[in-house]
């Protein structure tokens, strides 16, 4: 097959970055190479044991058959007891849909709603899906770059500047992918009164990250600190980054009556229901408190500082300390311009995050994948001794570069 016989609408979109480092470790390492993958999203915790029951305990009793399109009411009663227990949103069953993945939610919301030309706000950095997504659905990604100095978010005032007739989407992720930036109930109301004049755009609030959060950082969806947005606002979770769950592909959604079924839609004909026995237990995981998370957010602030001594001790290198998911975004243009020990000149953040893999086996993300150029984004959910051995691995390499 030649490009001619592609559709036109991939030739603006790219293999994830994501997917691309994760194929390209698997590569190395069937090649003899022991690589450290800092640049995959995933918590290293082993789903706990009370979900895996549920998931086989719905195998023995045969839940195996096609669900509802949208999920199982058990499901949707589960989905809407969490966004009222922990968000105060209060969804009816046909405001709630059930995915492969929240990935999947995001890009059907999109592909309903967008014509070719509308334009899609995304603050950046982004998570990397965002633009490729919104191409896909033949609109426009219309990027707005934020600053580490107010804190990796969008402000009143640049969303007033982006927002046009043709706008109609804000994509807002909190706590964030690449920056671990989580916006205050305050920050959301602001941004909600710029959008008081603007009718037709719709909010997408990515909460996949909501309980992974330091400091005692407290959270509020978009909906929740803008009551008046609700029949505007689409909320997406899932259980993938919260209960450890990536490979289950269970993600969720609540919004307007008229976008879900669209989206309901969109999924009959694509993937139809999500997996039944990932449903069984995204129930276990929704129903039961999660007495497991207050461990595993003291084992990934361990994590997040040790990698943040490990950044402030690399002359080229800075970060500020993320508040919430499992990502580092690290400042390295310092390191920029530098020459290795054979003579390579690292122009971007991309030759630095190549240099890096081949040089040390430790491979991370470039910003530019993120909509940020000047920074490395590195992913601290792995086993603490890996990750010693990856701090310092990074650490020493730096210290060659001249």
């Amino acid at each position: 097959m030649n490009n001619s016989q592609i559709a036109r609408r991939m030739q603006s979109v790219r293999p994830s970055p994501t997917a691309a480092i994760s194929d390209r470790v698997r590569a190395l390492e069937a090649a003899g190479r022991q690589v450290i993958n800092l640049g995959e999203g995933e918590l290293d915790f082993a789903t706990p044991a009370h979900i895996s029951y549920a998931g086989i305990e719905a195998i023995v009793q045969q839940q195996t058959k096609y669900t509802a399109v949208a999920g199982t009411a058990t499901l949707k009663a589960a989905i809407a007891a969490k966004f009222a227990r922990d968000n105060q949103l209060h969804y009816r069953p046909e405001e709630i849909i059930a995915g492969s993945g929240a990935k999947q939610l995001i890009f059907n919301a999109l592909l309903a709603t967008l014509d070719a030309g509308q334009q899609v706000i995304i603050p950046a950095p982004y998570w990397v899906s965002y633009p490729d997504m919104v191409r896909l659905a033949e609109g426009e990604p219309v990027i707005v770059p934020c600053s580490e100095q107010s804190g990796w978010k969008l402000t009143p005032e640049q969303l007033a500047r982006a927002l046009t007739p043709a706008t109609r989407w804000l994509i807002l992720n909190s706590p964030g992918n690449p920056t671990g930036a989580i916006y205050s109930a305050e920050e959301l109301r602001a941004l909600a009164d710029v959008l008081t004049d603007y009718p037709q755009v719709l909010i997408m609030a990515d909460d996949i990250y909501e309980p992974l959060r330091y400091d005692n950082t407290p959270f509020a969806s978009f909906a929740q600190a803008a009551p008046q947005m609700t029949g505007r606002t689409l909320t997406v979770n899932g259980v993938s980054k919260s209960h450890a769950m990536t490979g289950w592909r269970l993600g969720y959604a609540g919004g307007p009556q008229w976008l879900i079924a669209a989206m309901q839609i969109l999924q009959s004909q694509s993937t139809s229901n999500p997996s039944s026995i990932s449903q069984a237990a995204a129930v276990a995981a929704l129903n039961h408190p999660a007495a497991f998370l207050g461990d595993w957010l003291e084992t990934l602030d361990q994590r997040r500082q040790q990698v943040l001594r490990m950044v402030a001790a690399t002359d080229g290198l800075s970060a500020s300390a993320p508040q919430g998911a499992f990502y580092l975004f690290a400042r390295c243009t310092g390191l920029l311009g530098r020459t290795t020990p054979t003579g390579e000149t690292l122009h971007d953040d991309s030759a630095l995050a190549n240099w890096l893999l081949e040089q040390t086996q430790v491979a991370v993300l470039h910003g530019s994948a993120f909509g940020m150029p000047g920074y490395l984004r590195i992913a601290y959910a792995i086993e603490d001794g890996l990750l010693a051995q990856a701090c310092e691995r990074i650490s020493d390499a730096c210290a060659q570069l001249r």
